[in-house]
């Protein structure tokens, strides 16, 4: 209620009183001005009122049209962050989803990688199995054969057998200016052999210094022992050859930088001897500073 409205009320009580007071004290004409007085407030406050009431309504009004507007704009949002919500659930399904696909196809990686790995290593050690048989296959090509079946493990001296080499090729070595020495501190050393193998042996690597020394010169031939196993060094003063070829002179039909002839089979069956009688062969050189090969047998 505004002051206004207070002040016609206040005024129309006290109008009313004064108009029930006239009746009894004043005369008939200021009794109805007193009326009509009374009468023209209350009709204010009552027009105040309803003025009031009707922009109260007006802004009542206004209000639940806001209010309802705002509500409609809050339900907008809630509907859009759920329909967001079901996407990102749906999105999160997908995701789930295409993980789980995606962790099924790397454990499949992961088995077939396996797999080949293992087919790899099978595949490689049937290869190495192979590559051995063909190896073994190819020792036993070079071998020279038997003197006799008896004699392919029969005790031997192997340095009888290695003079028996040098005499045979003596001249042939006197010829290209090479001196053939066989050397050790035993005048016996024994071996489980075939005595025509290890002379074949000792020929060979002899014949090869013969053809490759290219100049005057020696090879010494040196025997020993050390625990169980013997051990030949046979060392020339030739021409050699470069550490990159040295390491190939054992292998078939290989000749180096300095071939004059042959095929390439002396060396080769050389090294086929010695591992055959579960020795071990290799060489080693430089250009300008001779061969040597060096053998370890058992004894």
């Amino acid at each position: 209620m505004s002051v206004i409205q207070k002040i016609l009320l206040v005024l129309s009580c006290l109008l009313y009183a004064a108009t029930i007071y006239g009746f009894f004290n004043l005369k008939i004409h200021f009794i109805i001005v007193l009326f009509l007085l009374h009468s023209l407030a209350l009709l204010a406050f009552c027009l105040l009122t309803w003025l009031e009431v009707r922009e109260s309504e007006q802004t009542s009004s206004t209000y639940h049209q806001e209010v309802g507007l705002e509500l409609a704009e809050k339900n907008q949002e809630v509907s859009s962050l759920q329909e967001a919500l079901m996407e990102k659930d749906a999105l999160l399904s997908t995701l789930t989803q295409e993980n789980e696909v995606a962790r099924m196809e790397l454990e499949e990686a992961k088995i077939s990688i396996q797999r080949l790995k293992a087919d790899a290593e099978n595949a490689r050690s049937e290869q190495e199995t192979k590559l051995k048989a063909s190896e073994e296959s190819s020792i036993a090509a070079l071998l020279p054969p038997l003197t006799t079946p008896e004699n392919e493990m029969r005790t031997v001296d192997i340095i009888a057998l290695a003079n028996q080499a040098k005499e045979e090729l003596e001249e042939s070595a006197r010829s290209a200016n090479l001196i053939v020495t066989v050397s050790s501190s035993s005048d016996t050393l024994y071996v489980r052999a075939d005595p025509n193998r290890l002379i074949v042996l000792f020929r060979n690597i002899i014949d090869n210094s013969i053809k490759y020394m290219n100049r005057a010169g020696s090879l010494v031939i040196t025997i020993s022992t050390v625990g169980s196993d013997i051990f030949i060094v046979l060392k020339d003063t030739g021409e050699g050859l470069p550490e990159t070829e040295t390491k190939h002179i054992f292998e078939l039909n290989y000749q180096g930088s300095n071939r004059i002839s042959g095929n390439g089979l002396g060396l080769a069956q050389a090294r086929a001897i010695v591992e055959y009688y579960g020795g071990t062969i290799y060489a080693k050189s430089t250009s300008g500073k001779g061969m040597g090969i060096y053998i370890q047998l058992p004894a």
